[in-house]
């Protein structure tokens, strides 16, 4: 339904309380709002990337009560008492988090914008429990497209963090 600007329901928002990597949030949002619009334009977190805008591709992947989605599909008012983790709320400063560090260490990305999704993914992925070979976690992260062809070393990244039990 489009709403005329001037029209007194253009003003229209609604309360909800999300928790944001860790902190609580008192927020009012339109209810058209879409999670990922929340967290980069209302909250200036833009680790979370908008690529397709519709689900397709996974950079805006963040972890909801522990469970990956894709935050362009949900709406913010659909999630209202949601902890929210982003990529920004995984590690902490000067202590990556594991899956950070492994896809560093195994140079898990070229141009870097499907990573922030492709980790909160993995993060994911690995609490799921499901993946325990290079095929299952290929199979397991295949919502999330790398453009630049990455994949070998994602998948290197993420079985180095399974195998050890570093993420858990």
């Amino acid at each position: 339904m489009l709403i005329d600007s001037g029209s007194p329901r253009a003003m229209e928002t609604i309360g909800i309380s999300l928790t944001i990597n860790g902190e609580t949030r008192n927020l009012q949002v339109a209810p058209w709002t879409t999670l990922l619009d929340l967290l980069r334009e209302g909250l200036d977190l833009t680790g979370t990337k908008k690529g397709c805008d519709h689900g397709q591709c996974g950079a805006c992947t963040v972890l909801v009560d522990g469970k990956r989605i894709n935050s362009c599909l949900a709406l913010a008012v659909m999630k209202d008492g949601a902890e929210i983790t982003t990529i920004e709320g995984l590690g902490q400063a000067g202590a990556m988090h594991p899956l950070q560090a492994a896809f560093v260490e195994h140079d898990a990305f070229q141009c870097g914008y499907c990573t922030p999704g492709q980790i909160c993914s993995a993060a994911g992925m690995l609490a799921e429990g499901h993946a325990h070979s290079r095929e299952e976690i290929r199979e397991a992260m295949s919502g999330n497209i790398c453009r630049c062809g990455a994949y070998t070393n994602i998948v290197d990244a993420i079985e180095d963090v399974m195998q050890s039990g570093a993420a858990r």
